[in-house]
């Protein structure tokens, strides 16, 4: 089955770029590891009203904003990959990591309110986070990236 245009387009919105059509065939269910488990984490700590679950969450996001992969594609390249037949995850471009980055400002700040027993500030930060972080498990539409690449566009020509 070939990644539709519109998938592709969203994937290389998240700095997934030159890759080839065979190789974001394979990998573009797969691109979606991290945010999934995210998306859960995320989900999990607000109905549990958990600073401990979202602060942990947060330096998770710390490292994928600085390295170049997420901590949890971690677990994909060296363990799940060996059961899907697939090959590793591509590092993420800068599009991915500044969404870790706001996601780990987010997630402290949700943290944060829950630990103040403002319930109500946790929950309205901590849903839309939720959202978001499902739109991109589900759809690939990243929304933190398409903030990045509005802010900074990329000099190059289209299909450069």
């Amino acid at each position: 089955m070939t990644v539709s245009a519109v998938v592709r387009k969203r994937l290389e919105a998240q700095g997934f770029c030159n890759l080839d059509d065979t190789t974001l065939d394979e990998l573009a269910p797969w691109l979606r590891w991290s945010p999934a488990f995210c998306t859960a984490f995320m989900a999990i700590g607000v109905a549990l009203k958990s600073p401990i679950i979202l602060w942990a969450l947060a330096a998770t996001a710390l490292f994928g904003a600085l390295l170049p992969f997420h901590p949890f594609d971690l677990l994909y390249n060296y363990g799940a990959r060996y059961l899907t037949g697939t090959r590793p995850l591509p590092h993420q471009g800068p599009q991915r990591r500044f969404a870790c980055a706001i996601a780990t400002a987010w997630l402290l700040a949700t943290g944060w309110a829950f630990y103040t027993g403002s319930i109500l500030v946790g929950y309205a930060l901590g849903v839309p986070l939720a959202l978001v972080a499902a739109l991109v498990s589900t759809t690939h539409f990243c929304i933190p990236s398409l903030i990045y690449n509005t802010l900074f566009p990329d000099p190059r020509p289209p299909n450069a």
